[in-house]
């Protein structure tokens, strides 16, 4: 199974999902979904839930839950785990058995996901449009998110061009990804993050509306370097990212010696969310614009 996981949003609450490029078909976490509708206080709360209703539907003779596919999804302590899930037809029947007033939302909810990755398939750019809205529920600005999308974009770009230099994903992918950062932040990826006070959370969706922009800015000129420079394989690959993120680097100091500020803060993006009364009113908001 070619698998690409991806965290939903249902209202507030997140549903891990991981997507099945061969048979063209979601796979839900059963647990998150048990946190949704039975509206369990935590995820421990919910995993007892399910276990609870998995034996009593397997001493039914529930087949659903007989074909339950396990997949390693990342849990909440950012450790990879074994985790039952359900493709979107077998979920419709688990649902039957979980008195819900939010299951008739949840169905229409599934089907809205399936949907928009078929869509999404056809046409990329439904990718950005689904993050757009992810993020602005998360209660984020109009300026940063657009800053996150075209950050998106760069990277998108400049995985790409590792690809053609034959550069191997996974540890060389992180190495590089660590010149560039460590080039015009003065930190490496993990320093950063810790830097920030994060700890299983993504470093870009907390950085400031300036870090993405130099952040973007050391990934864009790899990208413009490697193309004409042609690198082969992850050495001469590295030797690009050094020059790219050079160059941001020596941008922030300029744009730092003007401003008598420095860029790389200890400030997340997160630290600037509304309260989640406000965020709600955004959303609100947001739905009457459209």
């Amino acid at each position: 199974m070619t698998q690409k996981q991806q965290i939903q949003l249902f209202e507030d609450r997140k549903v891990r999902t991981a997507w099945d490029d061969q048979e063209e078909k979601w796979y839900f976490s059963i647990v998150d979904v048990c946190w949704v509708l039975a509206d369990s206080k935590d995820y421990q709360t919910a995993r007892k839930y399910w276990n609870k209703l998995k034996q009593r539907l397997k001493e039914e003779g529930n087949e659903t839950v007989t074909n339950c596919h396990q997949l390693k999804l990342k849990a909440w302590d950012g450790k990879m785990r074994l985790t039952d899930v359900a493709d979107t037809e077998q979920l419709f029947r688990l649902i039957q058995s979980i008195p819900s007033p939010k299951a008739e939302p949840f169905k229409q909810w599934m089907a809205e996901v399936a949907a928009q990755r078929i869509d999404q398939m056809q046409d990329p750019e439904l990718n950005f449009d689904q993050a757009y809205a992810d993020y602005r529920r998360l209660g984020y600005s109009e300026r940063w998110i657009n800053q996150r999308l075209q950050s998106i974009k760069a990277r998108k770009e400049l995985t790409d061009e590792w690809d053609r230099a034959g550069v191997k994903q996974g540890q060389e992918y992180a190495t590089l990804t660590d010149i560039i950062t460590r080039e015009w932040s003065g930190k490496t990826t993990r320093q950063y993050k810790q830097f920030k006070g994060l700890k299983k959370e993504s470093l870009r969706d907390n950085m400031t509306t300036m870090e993405l922009a130099l952040n973007m800015l050391a990934e864009a000129t790899t990208v413009e370097l490697s193309k004409s420079d042609n690198p082969k394989g992850f050495r001469e690959s590295a030797a690009v990212a050094h020059r790219g993120g050079r160059i941001a680097g020596e941008t922030r100091a300029k744009i730092e010696a003007q401003t008598g500020r420095s860029i790389v803060t200890k400030d997340k993006a997160s630290d600037y969310l509304p309260p989640a009364d406000e965020a709600g009113q955004i959303e609100s908001e947001s739905a009457e614009e459209n």
